[in-house]
């Protein structure tokens, strides 16, 4: 038939069926899957990343996205406007205050008061000492024996902080006469008061005080000097028998007359007494300081140069 359309000059038309395979479809459901699951992720990442951002982070990241280049190239309102007097703006888009505009100054920063901070740690001290103080008194009105000693026990507060001082009465010394040998009272009445003293950190110094009477040897033998020292050293024995850490006392002198309690009287029988003084900080550091300088080893010429 072919042969005789070709000769008849007709043209030959050819057709072929085009073969369509089912199925799968092909991987084109792969890539749009791949996107989906993509796309859950990126907005579960936004969403926890919008949950764990801070109120002023989300502002300022906001406030960027407005105008990307006006902040960062020219300066002006930024997150920081939001909430703080001082105007904001500037390159870091995650602070809330203390950004500055470009070309202003950014304010002073606040500077310590180092006198108001030592005002304060002194009226701090002073109130500590003032509680010490009504805990010693507590203590005397608590106890019979010491109640019975109330005039002879004495509390107030000196420039160098509190101070206790026991003395002596006309007919009850606290040593036998012209010996640091304490009487029994003394004894208790100084491991009485150790705990309370021992309560606090400050520092302690203690100091023996003699009337204006010389020593029967005079003052180039055993003198209200040595006296007064060996005083101040036998009471410091019994505070430490009471209780006190013997790491708090940092000075133990003996001061004969020279400083008497009752100055019109040099022989009145107060003058004789023990004093002990739990140390403000100050006065703690200035008499350390002091005997450091003390201690120190005496420079020579040629260390001098």
């Amino acid at each position: 038939m072919a042969k005789a359309q070709a000769a008849e000059g007709k043209p030959i038309v050819i057709r072929r069926q085009k073969k369509v395979h089912g199925g799968h479809h092909g991987g084109a459901w792969k890539i749009a899957y791949a996107d989906f699951v993509t796309a859950m992720m990126a907005f579960f990442l936004l969403m926890w990343l919008l949950g764990s951002t801070t109120k002023g982070d989300l502002q300022g990241i906001a406030e960027y996205f407005r105008t990307p280049l006006k902040v960062a190239l020219f300066g002006g309102s930024g997150s920081g406007d939001s909430s703080s007097v001082i105007k904001g703006g500037g390159k870091d888009l995650t602070r809330q205050h203390g950004q500055v505009r470009d070309g202003e100054i950014e304010p002073p920063k606040k500077t310590i008061n180092l006198q108001a901070a030592k005002d304060e740690l002194k009226r701090r001290e002073r109130a500590a000492l003032e509680d010490l103080r009504a805990r010693l008194d507590r203590v005397i009105e608590a106890s019979p024996m010491l109640r019975g000693f109330r005039n002879q026990i004495r509390v107030d507060i000196t420039s160098e902080g509190l101070r206790v001082q026991i003395v002596d009465e006309q007919n009850r010394p606290m040593f036998d006469l012209g010996s640091a040998r304490l009487k029994d009272y003394t004894r208790e009445i100084l491991r009485s008061l150790a705990p309370v003293l021992n309560e606090v950190e400050n520092r302690i110094a203690l100091s023996g005080h003699t009337d204006a009477a010389p020593y029967a040897s005079g003052e180039r033998g055993y003198s209200n000097w040595e006296l007064s020292a060996d005083r101040a050293n036998a009471s410091r024995r019994e505070l430490i028998a009471g209780g006190l850490d013997e790491r708090k006392i940092v000075r133990v002198v003996g001061l004969a007359a020279s400083v008497p309690l009752v100055r019109e009287d040099p022989l009145h029988p107060t003058n004789r007494r023990i004093s002990i003084v739990v140390l403000t900080r100050e006065a703690e550091q200035a008499m350390l300081a002091g005997r450091e300088a003390t201690e120190a080893p005496a420079q020579t010429k040629e260390d001098s140069r």
